[in-house]
Parts: structure tokens; C-alpha cells; sequence
């Protein structure tokens, strides 16, 4: 099983036209969140199937992927570190995570992020000591502040809010919109579970929060409800 034999698959599913559309919707322009980066023309569930065949893949071969230029590659090979990891014993998770970690300069768009995050990061650090998503968050990477984040759906999941809530206030000056979207979608997520602890915060912070942070946040309120946030 080699990350070649993937690329080649990929490759054969590809599409031009998907590749310049998608290449468009993930801002690849200059100056872009993404610039630079390259599309086979794939799509998300073709690219699951490939990885299926191949979830036993070798973290060797898996670097490999890491490390390619074209977006679906990197995809499937985050795709296989997760599915590895819901069946590994601890101390596989543990390399896993770490590898995760080493190779964290390939996680480099926000689906990347949002496929990945939750299902390693979160889950590897959710009993245990979670100063890496700070270090992260001040990291001054785009892609690193929104693997924080997004990292605490596991813990939103295991009804466990704190870093989330800590992290949301950090952003909250932050430059770009796509960290203010991944916020307030965590929010979302808590007050999906627990609507009187997102609604406490929100009283609390509200007028400090960016529009973008609180529209995601309270995109599950009743009608009149979010009027009366969005008024305030």
C-alpha cells in the first residue's frame, strides 16, 4: 500500500472542472486564505472510499500524502490517521496524535481543520492537559487558531464547555472571519447541549463579540430571539 497507489485513484476520479470550482470556493487567489493551493477535483465522499481500502496504511507512506501539493492527498491521509485512531489502542492514539502534530503544517485549509481536529487533537486531549490548544491559539497561524477551537467539538460532545467558552473570548479580536465562524459554530454546538450556559455567555459578551460570532452562535435561536441579540 503505497501513497502513490492513492494519488493514482485520486487522479482517475478527478475532475477539471470540479478542481477550478473548488479551487475558487477554497480562496486560492492570491492573497487568499488558500493561495497556492491545488486541486485534483475530487470529491470529499470519492476521496472516504479511496481511503477505506487503505486504512492500514503506514505512517511512511501517510507523510507522504501529508506532504503532497494537492489538496486530496493531504485530505485522504488525514482521513486515514482518523479512522486509525477510532480503533487504536492508547498507546497507537498517542502516535498518532503526535504524528499529528509534527505534520500539522499539512492541515492547511479549514475542512482540512474540521475533518481532522476533533477526531484527534480533542479526543486525545480531552482527559488529559490541554496546554497545547493555547500554545496553538498564539501560534499567529490561521490554521493552528482554528485547530484549537475546533479541537473542543470533542470536548462540547463529553458536555465539557470551558475551553471552548476560553477560547471564543480570545478570538474575539481576531483578524480574519474564518475563526470568527469557527467560534461561533462551537458555541452553536454548546448551546445544542446546553442552551442556558451559551445564553449566560452571550449576555456576558455579546457586545464584545464580532457579528459574524454571534450570527453562527445564535443561528438555533427562535426568530425573536436573535433579533433581540443582534439589536442590542
Amino acid at each position: 500500500m503505497t501513497a502513490q497507489l492513492i494519488k493514482n485513484e485520486l487522479l482517475s476520479m478527478g475532475s477539471p472542472q470540479k478542481a477550478e470550482h473548488v479551487a475558487y470556493f477554497f480562496k486560492t487567489g492570491k492573497g487568499q486564505y488558500g493561495e497556492g493551493d491545488r486541486f485534483i477535483g475530487c470529491t470529499v465522499p470519492e476521496t472516504r472510499s479511496i481511503a477505506k481500502t487503505y486504512r492500514n496504511m503506514s505512517f511512511d507512506e501517510i507523510e507522504k500524502l501529508l506532504d503532497d501539493e494537492m489538496h486530496e492527498c493531504r485530505l485522504c491521509g488525514l482521513i486515514l490517521l482518523v479512522e486509525q485512531f477510532k480503533k487504536a489502542d492508547a498507546e497507537k492514539q498517542k502516535s498518532i496524535f503526535d504524528f499529528y502534530c509534527d505534520h500539522i503544517h499539512a492541515v492547511n485549509n479549514w475542512d482540512l481543520v474540521d475533518l481532522s481536529a476533533p477526531y484527534i487533537v480533542g479526543e486525545w486531549l480531552f482527559d488529559k492537559n490541554r496546554t497545547i490548544l493555547y500554545d496553538l491559539a498564539a501560534g499567529r497561524s490561521l490554521w493552528k487558531e482554528r485547530i484549537s477551537v475546533v479541537s473542543t467539538l470533542a470536548f462540547i460532545r463529553k458536555n465539557d464547555f470551558a475551553d471552548t467558552l476560553q477560547l471564543s473570548v480570545q478570538f474575539f479580536d481576531h483578524r480574519h472571519d474564518l475563526m470568527h465562524k469557527a467560534c461561533g459554530w462551537m458555541l452553536r454546538e454548546v448551546g445544542k447541549r446546553n442552551e442556558p450556559v451559551l445564553t449566560e455567555f452571550l449576555d456576558q459578551y455579546y457586545r464584545q463579540m464580532p457579528r459574524t460570532m454571534l450570527r453562527y452562535a445564535i443561528e438555533r435561536f427562535s426568530p425573536e430571539k436573535r433579533i433581540e441579540y443582534m439589536k442590542r
